[in-house]
């Protein structure tokens, strides 16, 4: 089988409550079934001792029903991290392409999101004009809202 693009995993401090904001917010759909898993098999897998999740997958927008996913796990014992940056080294954050940046961005930021940024508009030479802001989900996730014209 040829490679292709699975899923982004969240480790949430509550992944009910971050799989309803994404759900509010992008529309992203829950794929059955919900995950509780623990064992030898996940240790071994994640490389943790007693390791025990719970979450679930969420189908992204836009990619029809075998699209990838948002896995949004807690994990019953999790370490604490440093505060979000756009500049930290490592994955930096998720984007949406959104028809309406600042509506969107205002329903982030109604369902419990922060903002990292303002809007910005800015005509990128060759490629159209880019309407984008960086915002954080409700546990400080950074999320690029885009939109190309």
């Amino acid at each position: 089988m040829p490679t292709r693009f699975a899923h982004t995993n969240i480790v949430s401090k509550d992944w009910r409550a971050l799989s309803a904001f994404y759900q509010n917010v992008f529309g992203c759909v829950p794929v059955p079934p919900q995950r509780s898993l623990s064992g030898d098999w996940l240790d071994q897998g994640t490389g943790l001792t007693n390791a025990v999740l719970e979450g679930e997958h969420l189908r992204l927008p836009g990619h029809g029903d075998t699209g990838p996913t948002l896995e949004i796990f807690s994990y019953k014992e999790m370490l604490d991290r440093p505060e979000p940056a756009a500049n930290r080294i490592g994955l930096g954050h998720i984007a949406f392409a959104v028809d309406d940046v600042r509506a969107t961005f205002q329903s982030l930021l109604e369902h419990g999101g922060t903002a990292v940024g303002e809007v910005v508009e800015r005509e990128v030479p060759g490629v159209g004009l880019l309407t984008m802001v960086y915002a954080a989900d409700p546990e400080g996730n950074i999320i690029e809202l885009q939109n190309w014209s």
